[in-house]
């Protein structure tokens, strides 16, 4: 076992962990003592964000990752362990998706978005459960989507993943909720997020990727990522785009669908674009990109929503108070008539 400092930090795995999202939970933890393992394939970023968890006060372990290969995902969890110590908390951030209609992907494409970005989370959740079960302890956060619910023209392999994750999510819990595990499994739906992924996307129409509707600055994610891997919730949603979303879709998928085919293609496109750009689906651009993007003009940089979940036990009090003092106005009301 590693030398543990006496306040006994947190040990955090966390993957896609370069970049985007991913970078920005990585400074949620650090800020917050977690040593952590990060995760990924961008050698640039994964040193980057080491030295920033270092900074923070914190350690760090690079250890350089494809999460579509189990066997490199166990390994990294292993080394963790050994390095750091028990993982008591794993987020699987990591993703690829391609901007194309579907008979414009390629199947290699579509089954390598579907490798990393599904199966990825398939291989992270076993890797830390084959770890945590036996311990009877530990937190598993599956990074999600609003289109894990509402599927999007132009990315059929990414929502199809997403929607795997949330069928894999739900059969998973079952199984930790009969062996009365005390293993937590909690999925995030993200909105529209401004993070570097529209640079390095692979690409295949005519305008330049753009995220759709309201856009939220990567440390929303970041805090709602933490509070679910501290939660006993089976789900935070993130902004009310993505609540949106999902409901729309609950009450009027055909409508969703024909609103969508109006307006989605056209609204994921911005200016024409270099197409020989280098991308990321395949391997990683080199360099450090940051967690932020291009699309921070007007992001947004908090969520009511979330922060209505994180304070559920207050709003509900609140919203308690306010059925009371309605109630004892009308009870007035109604008095001083008699």
């Amino acid at each position: 076992m590693p030398h543990r400092r006496n306040a006994q930090p947190e040990i955090v795995a966390i993957t896609g962990a370069s970049a985007g999202v991913g970078r920005a939970t990585v400074r949620e933890f650090a800020r917050r003592g977690a040593w952590i393992g990060l995760l990924a394939r961008g050698e640039d970023g994964l040193h980057a964000a080491a030295r920033e968890v270092e900074t923070l006060g914190g350690r760090a372990l690079v250890v350089s990752t494809d999460v579509a290969d189990p066997q490199q995902v166990e390994a990294a969890a292993a080394r963790i362990e050994d390095e750091l110590g028990p993982i008591d908390i794993w987020v699987n951030d990591a993703f690829a998706g391609i901007f194309a209609p579907f008979l414009e992907t390629t199947p290699e494409e579509f089954r390598r978005v579907t490798e990393v970005t599904y199966l990825g989370q398939v291989n992270g959740a076993r890797a830390a459960l084959k770890r945590m079960a036996p311990r009877d302890r530990g937190s598993i956060v599956l990074v999600g989507s609003a289109l894990a619910y509402r599927g999007i023209p132009l990315q059929s392999a990414y929502c199809g993943a997403k929607h795997a994750i949330q069928g894999f999510q739900d059969s998973l819990r079952a199984e930790l909720i009969h062996a009365r595990s005390r293993v937590r499994l909690c999925m995030v739906q993200l909105p529209a997020v401004n993070t570097p992924q529209f640079d390095w996307i692979r690409a295949r129409v005519p305008g330049d990727p753009r995220p759709v509707g309201a856009v939220y600055q990567p440390e929303v994610a970041a805090r709602a990522i933490w509070f679910a891997a501290h939660s006993r919730r089976k789900e935070v949603v993130v902004g009310a785009p993505a609540l949106e979303a999902i409901v729309g879709d609950k009450l009027a998928s055909g409508l969703m669908d024909r609103y969508l085919a109006r307006t989605a293609v056209e609204a994921q496109e911005g200016k024409p674009f270099d197409h020989d750009r280098p991308d990321n689906l395949f391997a990683p651009v080199a360099g450090d990109h940051g967690a932020r993007g291009r699309f921070g003009r007007g992001a947004r940089t908090r969520s009511p929503l979330l922060w209505a979940t994180m304070h559920r036990t207050a709003v509900a009090a609140a919203g308690g108070f306010a059925v009371l003092a309605a109630a004892g106005l009308a009870l007035r009301d109604r008095l001083q008539r008699a």
